[in-house]
């Protein structure tokens, strides 16, 4: 039975919602440091459940560097069935072979849909909004530690409208909170955020 392939029909979305599971998603975010350099970050997402998998920075995106960030989020044969990118140019013939060796299947947007993969594109719109707009950003390093940061309370704190007002980990077995004791806030990024838990 042939894998279905929606790049050029109608059904885009109705076969995310049906293999959401088996789908992770990739793009790009370029950011502008205080000196006016650019710094690309890159980020693979788990559609199903809207985790944050893996994310890297760097101020020299090539192929070689774009294929070792896909090695990385998928470690020990973890891969998905298929993975969502846009037609970047930055996607080159290693980052084709790598995601080949693994068995996934890339999916390309189809042309003039903006909205094929709008999980990231949302992610990187929260991230912007909700972060980067109200910190300056003086290296790739720096900027590497406060997505680390917004990454981890996105995945661990942050309720998601798109999974039910879940949160992305919480679909996953945890250890049960207390369900008694004083609320904390703990707070993200210096306050910008706060992870709001039970006082053990």
């Amino acid at each position: 039975m042939a894998r279905p392939h929606p790049a050029h029909g109608q059904n885009w979305s109705t076969f995310l919602k049906n293999h959401a599971q088996q789908v992770r998603a990739c793009d790009f975010l370029q950011v502008i440091d205080l000196f006016f350099r650019q710094i690309y970050t890159f980020f693979i997402i788990d559609l199903g459940s809207r985790r944050v998998v893996h994310f890297g920075v760097t101020p020299h995106p090539t192929d070689a560097w774009v294929a070792q960030q896909l090695r990385e989020a998928t470690p020990y044969g973890l891969t998905p069935r298929f993975l969502i990118r846009d037609r970047d140019s930055k996607y080159g013939d290693e980052f084709t072979r790598v995601a080949g060796a693994s068995s996934i299947e890339v999916l390309k947007t189809p042309y003039r849909a903006p909205k094929a993969n709008a999980v990231c594109e949302r992610f990187l719109g929260r991230l912007r909004r909700e972060s980067l707009d109200h910190i300056l950003v003086f290296g790739d390093r720096q900027l590497h530690r406060v997505i680390k940061e917004y990454v981890e309370y996105f995945n661990r704190a942050r309720p998601h409208q798109g999974i039910a007002q879940r949160i992305p980990e919480g679909i996953v077995p945890q250890p049960a909170w207390p369900r008694r004791g004083r609320l904390i806030a703990v707070p993200v990024l210096n306050g910008l955020h706060h992870d709001y838990r039970r006082a053990t």
